[in-house]
C-alpha cells in the first residue's frame, strides 16, 4: 500500500462519525433509489410475464345482452386477434360463519373449460365440470379466506333461488390481480368473491342461453386501438353497449398501474434531496479536513508529490465516504424491498411476486451516489491542489474583521459576548451556514411530505364516510325498479330510512374531449348519498345541469355555465346537451351528477331505482343481513361500516409503516447535516472556545457558543423547510392523483409542528453531542494550536 493510501484510510479513520454520518445520509437516497426503482421493476415484469401467459385482453366491452353469432362480427374488425364473450353477473352469498351477506361476480367459463383470453391459473383442485351446474371454481384469496376448499360448500342465490355450490378448485386470473367489489374502496377477500360457473350453468341463471353480456379481446401487433373501440362501439350499440375500454380503464390493470406511477415519481422526487445534501456535507468534511493538513500538502508537494496526485489522494477519501454510503443504501435497500414485496402480496394477486430490483437499480444508484460524492469534493480538492508549496506551508492569513449590520444590530440590542460570537462566525462562514439550513430545511420537507399523507386520508375518510356516505348499507338490485321497490326496503328489518339511487353509462364530450364515466340521479336534496362543495361541506343538487368532480371538470376544460354533451350508452341512445351547474370534492372516482327529476324528465319516463341506500338500527343488523340472504332482487350489498373499517385498518398500517421510514431518514437527515457542522465549527474554533474557558466563562456559556449557532441556524430553517414541505406535497398530490383516487392538499398544523418537533430535537441531541467534546479539549493544547 502506497503512502498517501495509508495516510487516506488513517484519515477516514479519525474523521469516522464525520464519514458515518454523511454515509448514512446518502445511503437514504441510495437506498430510496434502489426501493423505488426495484418494486417498479418487479411489479412491471412479473405483471408482463403474467399478462402474456394467461392472455390478458387488450379491450374489454359490458352489454345488455348480444347473440353469440355477433363475435364473428367482432372477430372481423380490422385489428382484433381474438375475442371471446362470456356471462358476467353479480349474487348474494350466504357463507357458514358470517353473519351478514357477501357477495360473489360470477364469470362463466367456455362449455369445453378452455378460456381463449383471462386465462385462469388453476391454484388448488381442479375446473368445474360442465355438466354439473352446482359445481363452482373461487378465487384463491376469497376461498382461504372463508376456509372454502375444494369439495366444500355453501349457498348463493342464483337465479332467483337459493342453490348450494359445491367447489372444485381455487384459481387466479390476470383480470383480478387487484379485487374490489362495486362502489368498495379496498379488497375484502372475506365478503367479495370471484366465482367461475361453467357457461351453461351460468346462462341458466341469467336467462342467456346463446347470447353474452360481457366482451373481451386482443388485439394484433400495431393495432389502432381507438380505432377497434369505436367500431366495437357500433356494433354493440344495438345490444346495450356501454362503451368498450382499453387496459388502462379496466379496475385491475389501473389500480396496478396507478401503484407503478407512484413509485416512479417517488423515485425522481427524493433521492435527488439527500444525494444534493451528501454532496453539500462532503464538501464541507473534505475543505475542513484539507484546511486543517495545508502544512502537510505544502510538504507533499515539497517532496515531488505531483497535483494530480495530492488531487486523486483526497477524491478517494471522497470516494470513500460514497462507496460506505452506496454499499449501506445498497444493503438497506434490499431489505426494505423485501418487506415492501410482502406487502404488495396482500393487495396484488400475482401467482408469484418476488422482489427482483436487477442490476440496473443497483448500478444508477452506486453510479448516482458515487458521482454525487466526486462532484461534491471537486471544489474542496481544487483548493488543495493549486497551492504552491511555500504558500501551502505557511499558515493561513488571519481573516479580517470589519463590523458589519450585525454587529451594530448585536450593540444595540446589548447582547451578551457569546451571543455576539454565534452572529459574527455566521457572518464569518455565510457558505457553511446557508449549508446547514438547506440540509435541515431538507429533512423538515420531508417529514412535512410524509405526514402530510395523515391528513390527507383523515379528511378523504371524513369526506366519504362521514359527509358524503351516511347509509350503513347499500343494496345493488339485480335490476331496475320504480320507486314502489322503497317501500318494500323500508319494511325491511331495522330500517329507519331508505334513498334510492340510479346510474347510467354515459360519455361526456366537451370538443375534441371525451370521459366515458357514470352519470349518477340523485335526489336534489339527498339525506345519506351527498355531494360535498369546495370545502367539504355537503351541497345540494341543482334543479337543473350537471354537476362534476373539479378535477373531471379541469380535465375537460369546463368552467361553470359551459356545455356537456352527454352521450348516454344505453337505451334510448341519445345526446344531451346540459350546462355545467357546479362542481364538487370529491376523493374517490369521478362520477357525474343530476338531480334525479331532471334526468326522468329528459329520459320522459317514471323515476327508478338501481339501488337502495338504508339507515339501518344496529341492533337489527343481524335481522336485516338475515333477510337480504333470502331477497331474490338484491344482487350485490355494501356494508359501509365493513368497508370503514379495513379502510382505516390498511391505512394505519401502511402509513404508520411509511410515516416511520420516513421519520427515520428525516432525522438522519439532520444528524448527518448538525452533526458535521458541529464537528467543523469544534476544530475550526477550539482556541476562541479554550480562550473562554482560561478567561472565566462557564462550561455552559461556552457550550452556549457552539449549540447556540446550530440551534440558530434550525430556526432559520424550519420555516424553509415548511415551505418546500408544502411545495413537495402539492407536487405528491398532482403525481398521486388519477381518475381512482383524488388527494386533498391539507397539511393541518399539528404536521409542521410535528416536523418542526423532530427536527428541533434531533438537531439538539446532535449538537449536545458535540458539545461533550468540548469538555474534553485540552485547554494548553488547544492554546498552542494557533500558535
Amino acid at each position: 500500500m502506497r503512502a498517501l493510501d495509508r495516510k487516506g484510510f488513517r484519515d477516514l479513520r479519525r474523521i469516522w462519525a464525520q464519514t458515518l454520518a454523511i454515509a448514512l445520509v446518502m445511503a437514504c437516497g441510495v437506498m430510496v433509489l434502489v426501493v423505488m426503482q426495484g418494486a417498479e421493476r418487479s411489479l412491471s415484469e412479473t405483471r408482463s410475464a403474467y399478462y402474456e401467459r394467461q392472455r390478458f385482453a387488450d379491450v374489454f366491452a359490458s352489454l345488455t345482452r348480444a347473440p353469440r353469432a355477433v363475435l364473428a362480427e367482432v372477430a372481423a374488425i380490422d385489428g382484433v386477434a381474438a375475442v371471446e364473450g362470456r356471462i358476467g353477473f353479480h349474487m348474494v352469498l350466504d357463507l357458514e360463519g358470517l353473519a351478514e351477506p357477501a357477495m360473489g361476480r360470477v364469470i362463466s367459463l367456455p362449455a369445453d373449460g378452455a378460456p381463449v383470453l383471462n386465462v385462469p391459473i388453476l391454484r388448488a383442485g381442479r375446473l368445474p365440470d360442465p355438466l354439473r351446474s352446482d359445481e363452482v371454481a373461487l378465487s384463491e384469496p376469497f376461498a382461504q379466506a372463508n376456509r372454502l376448499a375444494p369439495g366444500s360448500s355453501f349457498h348463493a342465490i342464483v337465479g332467483g333461488r337459493l342453490r348450494r355450490l359445491t367447489v372444485s378448485g381455487h384459481v387466479l386470473s390476470p383480470e383480478f390481480i387487484y379485487t374490489i367489489g362495486p362502489g368498495s374502496i379496498m379488497p375484502d377477500d372475506r365478503r367479495y368473491g370471484l366465482i367461475w360457473m361453467g357457461e351453461e350453468a351460468a346462462a341458466a341463471a341469467r336467462d342467456m342461453g346463446g347470447a353474452f353480456n360481457e366482451l373481451a379481446l386482443s388485439l394484433t401487433r400495431g393495432a389502432n386501438e381507438p380505432a377497434v373501440i369505436a367500431a366495437l362501439d357500433r356494433l354493440l350499440a344495438p345490444y346495450g353497449g356501454v362503451g368498450a375500454t382499453g387496459r388502462d380503464k379496466q379496475t385491475s390493470h389501473a389500480f396496478l398501474q396507478n401503484e407503478m406511477t407512484q413509485l416512479a415519481a417517488m423515485e425522481k422526487v427524493l433521492p435527488p434531496i439527500f444525494l444534493i445534501v451528501s454532496a453539500f456535507l462532503v464538501n464541507m468534511v473534505l475543505g475542513r479536513l484539507i484546511a486543517l493538513e495545508r502544512h502537510q500538502i505544502g510538504l507533499l508537494k515539497a517532496i515531488g508529490y505531483s497535483r494530480m496526485q495530492i488531487g486523486a489522494h483526497y477524491l478517494k477519501l471522497g470516494a470513500g465516504i460514497g462507496a460506505l454510503g452506496v454499499a449501506l443504501g445498497w444493503g438497506i435497500g434490499a431489505w426494505v424491498g423485501q418487506l415492501m414485496t410482502a406487502l404488495y402480496s396482500e393487495f396484488f394477486r400475482f401467482p408469484f411476486l418476488l422482489y427482483e430490483p436487477g442490476y440496473s437499480a443497483f448500478v444508477i444508484s452506486g453510479l448516482a451516489g458515487m458521482a454525487t460524492t466526486l462532484v461534491g469534493a471537486l471544489r474542496a480538492v481544487w483548493a488543495s491542489v493549486r497551492l504552491p508549496p511555500a504558500v501551502a506551508m505557511s499558515p493561513p492569513a488571519p481573516a479580517m474583521f470589519r463590523p458589519g449590520f450585525l454587529d451594530r444590530v448585536g450593540s444595540a440590542l446589548r447582547l451578551r459576548q457569546t451571543s455576539m460570537m454565534i452572529l459574527r462566525s455566521l457572518t464569518r462562514w455565510p457558505g457553511r451556514a446557508l449549508v446547514t439550513v438547506f440540509g435541515v430545511a431538507a429533512s423538515v420537507a420531508v417529514l412535512v411530505t410524509s405526514y402530510f399523507t395523515f391528513d390527507a386520508m383523515d379528511v378523504m375518510m371524513e369526506d366519504v364516510f362521514t359527509h358524503a356516505n351516511r347509509q350503513q348499507v347499500t343494496l345493488v338490485l339485480a335490476g331496475a325498479e320504480g320507486l314502489g321497490v322503497l317501500d318494500d326496503a323500508r319494511a325491511l328489518p331495522g330500517v329507519l330510512f331508505a334513498e334510492g339511487g340510479f346510474a347510467l353509462p354515459v360519455r361526456l364530450r366537451v370538443g375534441s374531449e371525451s370521459r366515458l364515466t357514470v352519470l349518477e340521479a340523485r335526489p336534489a336534496v339527498a339525506t345519506l348519498m351527498r355531494v360535498l362543495d369546495a370545502d367539504g361541506r355537503p351541497a345540494d343538487l341543482p334543479p337543473e345541469g350537471l354537476v362534476l368532480p373539479e378535477g373531471l371538470a379541469a380535465d375537460l376544460g369546463l368552467r361553470l355555465g359551459d356545455t356537456v354533451l352527454v352521450e348516454l350508452m344505453v337505451a334510448p341512445r341519445e345526446t344531451w346537451a346540459v350546462p355545467l351547474a357546479g362542481t364538487i370534492r370529491q376523493a374517490l372516482g369521478q362520477g357525474a351528477y343530476m338531480a334525479e327529476a331532471a334526468v326522468f324528465a329528459r329520459l320522459g319516463r317514471a323515476a327508478q331505482v338501481a339501488q337502495i341506500n338504508l339507515l339501518v338500527d344496529e341492533n337489527m343488523l343481524p335481522a336485516l343481513y338475515a333477510q337480504i340472504k333470502a331477497t331474490p332482487a338484491v344482487a350485490g350489498v355494501m356494508l359501509w361500516t365493513e368497508v370503514r373499517r379495513q379502510f382505516e385498518e390498511t391505512m394505519q398500517q401502511n402509513l404508520a409503516m411509511s410515516g416511520i421510514i420516513y421519520t427515520l431518514i428525516g432525522v438522519l437527515i439532520t444528524v448527518g447535516v448538525v452533526y458535521n457542522a458541529a464537528r467543523i465549527q469544534l476544530s475550526e474554533r477550539a482556541h476562541e472556545l479554550a480562550s473562554l474557558r482560561v478567561l472565566g466563562f462557564s462550561r455552559g456559556e461556552v457550550g452556549f457558543v457552539l449549540v447556540g449557532e446550530i440551534m440558530l441556524l434550525t430556526l432559520v430553517a424550519v420555516p424553509l423547510g415548511w415551505v418546500a414541505g408544502y411545495g413537495f406535497a402539492a407536487a405528491a398530490v398532482k403525481g398521486l392523483s388519477n381518475e381512482l383516487v383524488s388527494l386533498p392538499l391539507v397539511v393541518a398544523r399539528s404536521t409542521y409542528a410535528m416536523a418542526a418537533a423532530a427536527a428541533i430535537v434531533t438537531a439538539l441531541a446532535a449538537a449536545l453531542l458535540v458539545r461533550r467534546r468540548l469538555d474534553r479539549i485540552d485547554l494548553v493544547l488547544a492554546l498552542k494550536a494557533k500558535e
